[in-house]
């Protein structure tokens, strides 16, 4: 199941884009205040809360250790996914495309914010965070190979002397392809294996600027959550006030 939560999540996602790009072709003013349209919207703003449990267990440290005697952080994070996906679609389907208020439509425009911006920031900073971890692997054993190919060079000045011809930029680009760990002379092992490094070197120094980045990508999801609710506070309360109002 955990394989499939990116696949699953993304074609929430998808449908929840998709149903907000329905508004040009269908509109239904009367629905978002039909019997089914309440409950959708209760429904929905419901599941919207859910994503709070997580957030304040996570940062309450006493909280933490007595919820997660019953429920492991990892089941609490799956409900915040799910539900933080779930919600807005059922909210947006509560709409029923009828985005003519000032309100409505900032609020709209949150819930696509919120959940587009979870969901790359969830999603995109794991997949960065398992490439560091493998080009890590990968320059540890190209570190190896390089140590290796040096102690041979040691023992053979000659070689040593026959590889500076390939330390140029366009000698390297001239030079046969062959895989690094089957490359006969060791001088020329070693070059390879040194671009290589520094190659790696890069890749792990940019995907950690782009993970730090993604830190402040993650306050700024969380600052724009709680504009949401403060949005989706306001929305019940002008759609029971100004009920009560008319039912009176």
């Amino acid at each position: 199941m955990k394989e499939r939560e990116p696949v699953i999540v993304g074609g929430l996602v998808a449908l929840l884009l998709i149903l907000w790009l329905g508004f040009p072709f269908h509109q239904s003013p009367r629905f978002a205040g039909s019997f089914w349209g309440g409950v959708l919207g209760v429904t929905g703003a419901a599941l919207m809360l859910v994503p709070l449990l997580y957030l304040f267990v996570k940062r309450i440290i006493p909280l933490k250790r007595t919820v997660t005697r019953h429920v492991t952080m990892r089941t609490l994070l799956a409900w915040h996914i799910y539900a933080g996906v779930l919600g807005p679609i059922l909210v947006l389907l509560h709409t029923g495309h009828k985005f003519d208020s000032v309100l409505g439509i900032t609020l709209t425009a949150m819930v696509l914010l919120v959940v587009v911006s979870g969901f790359v920031g969830r999603y995109l900073m794991s997949r960065i965070s398992k490439d560091i971890k493998s080009k890590r692997a990968l320059l540890l054993e190209a570190n190896t190979h390089y140590e290796s190919a040096l102690t041979e060079l040691r023992g053979q000045p000659e070689q040593a002397r026959l590889t500076r011809p390939f330390t140029g930029f366009f000698t390297r680009m001239l030079m046969t392809v062959e895989p690094l760990g089957e490359t006969s002379v060791p001088g020329v092992r070693a070059v390879r294996l040194s671009e290589s490094i520094a190659d790696l070197e890069y890749a792990i120094r940019t995907h950690e600027a782009i993970k730090r980045a993604f830190s402040t990508w993650l306050r700024f999801h969380i600052a724009i959550s709680f504009a949401l609710y403060a949005l989706l506070a306001l929305h019940i309360w002008g759609a029971v006030y100004f009920g009560i109002r008319w039912f009176q």
